[in-house]
């Protein structure tokens, strides 16, 4: 019997099993896909994901795999252009965004190092229960018999779709739906000096360095654009580009290496993510729209609460359910913030004229602008960002309220 199998082996579950595997825990990790592998993703690794890797010791295995530090980041809203830097988190002051080929094969290899059985091509076709809790898995390795697995904690990293989410009827909440499509492509030969981000009317676009010399284009528009991509995905992108500056003259000048990828099934919502000797774990329990690019770094810092909440359980600190309802407390004290920012870029709301006075304001101010850059990375609070005092004092206000700032149509 293992301490804990962990279903799921990419970002998520290959860094909660190596840390439960580094705090001296039996662990098992499987997962249907051979490593390396690789799947639909933002790519981003925001600071405080990368601050993880660093404290983990693996930051430095991502960099040796040619994957750029982006620090200096251009934010072009259609009335102006904001541009600005990271700012850091523990010694941290970049994003990276590498290929999930690279990323998860890493993480992978990190785990097993950490003493993980890792099995790959492992299809779980069932969580089984016992004694009103969670007690291993029954599945199947390509071409071979069903086997049962027991376990005596049980970790849920295997996506928005998850197996033990619904074997273990976790309800969710804060649930807005699916509000975006999103596609992504690479390019050889498109240069990018650090990050660019575009806002435009119904689309949101970004251009950042990745592995191997490529640069990655993000493109978002709204669910009740997903038809128009999926009828014609290339005219419909390189529409998209064109809109962001000269974006699509220099992709046109660039080469695609292989072909836009992208998917309507983006929905928004949080899980509660843990019952009777059992848990979920980065998108089981809680997704949000790639907009942001949260996913991973949020999948990360996932992985080290749950870990020491299952490690603080087990050596007797506090019953499972108290440490792990402390998990979903600081998890959702991190990620609902980031969460709202989320779903409202999302949204595509038109920018009002005062959010656009306001940025024109902001990119005047490079510390401020800074600040801002922080906020869409995670690292500065989304209530810090949009208080009263902080956006009043961007503008040049001083001594003015909330009440005031409310009427002046800020959005505080």
């Amino acid at each position: 019997m293992y301490d804990v199998i962990v279903i799921g082996a990419r970002v998520a579950g290959a860094s909660t099993a190596l840390l439960l595997a580094r705090k001296g825990l039996s662990v098992l990790c499987v997962d249907r896909a051979a490593f390396p592998s690789d799947t639909l993703s933002s790519h981003q690794v925001q600071v405080p994901g990368a601050a993880a890797l660093h404290r983990w010791g693996l930051l430095d295995r991502v960099i040796a795999a040619d994957t750029p530090a982006t620090r200096q980041v251009r934010f072009d809203y259609g009335d102006g252009i904001i541009t600005g830097r990271f700012p850091a988190v523990d010694g941290v002051d970049a994003l990276y965004s590498p290929r999930r080929l690279i990323l998860d094969e890493l993480l992978v290899a990190a785990a097993r190092e950490a003493g993980v059985e890792v099995r790959e091509r492992f299809a779980v076709d069932e969580v089984t229960f016992g004694d009103g809790r969670a007690s291993g898995i029954r599945g199947h390795e390509a071409g071979a018999a069903p086997l049962v697995e027991k376990g005596r904690f049980i970790v849920g990293a295997d996506g928005k779709h998850s197996l033990l989410a619904r074997a273990a009827a976790a309800p969710r909440y804060e649930d807005r739906g699916i509000l975006a499509t999103a596609y992504y492509a690479y390019w050889s030969g498109l240069p990018v000096n650090g990050g660019e981000t575009y806002g435009r009317p119904r689309r949101a676009i970004g251009v950042w360095p990745t592995n191997d010399g490529l640069t990655v284009t993000f493109i978002a528009a709204p669910a009740d654009e997903a038809s128009a991509f999926r009828t014609d995905v290339d005219v419909q992108c390189m529409k998209s580009l064109d809109m962001a500056g000269d974006l699509g003259e220099r992709a046109r000048d660039a080469r695609r290496v292989g072909r836009f990828r992208g998917t309507s099934d983006l929905p928004n919502f949080f899980r509660r993510p843990y019952g009777p000797h059992w848990a979920l774990v980065g998108d089981a329990g809680a997704v949000m729209d790639p907009i942001s690019g949260q996913g991973i770094s949020q999948a990360l810092c996932d992985a080290e609460l749950l870990s020491d909440a299952i490690a603080t359980a087990f050596e007797g600190r506090e019953s499972f359910d108290t440490a792990l309802a402390g998990y979903e407390r600081r998890r959702n004290r991190r990620a609902l913030p980031i969460y709202k920012l989320t779903t409202e870029m999302a949204s595509f709301r038109p920018m009002k004229p005062e959010e656009k006075v306001f940025f024109r304001a902001l990119a005047g101010k490079p510390e401020a602008a800074d600040r801002f850059f922080g906020l869409l990375a995670g690292v500065v609070p989304y209530s810090e960002f949009r208080s009263a005092r902080h956006v009043l004092s961007v503008m040049g206000i001083a001594g003015v309220g909330r009440a005031i700032a409310a009427r002046a149509g800020l959005g505080i």
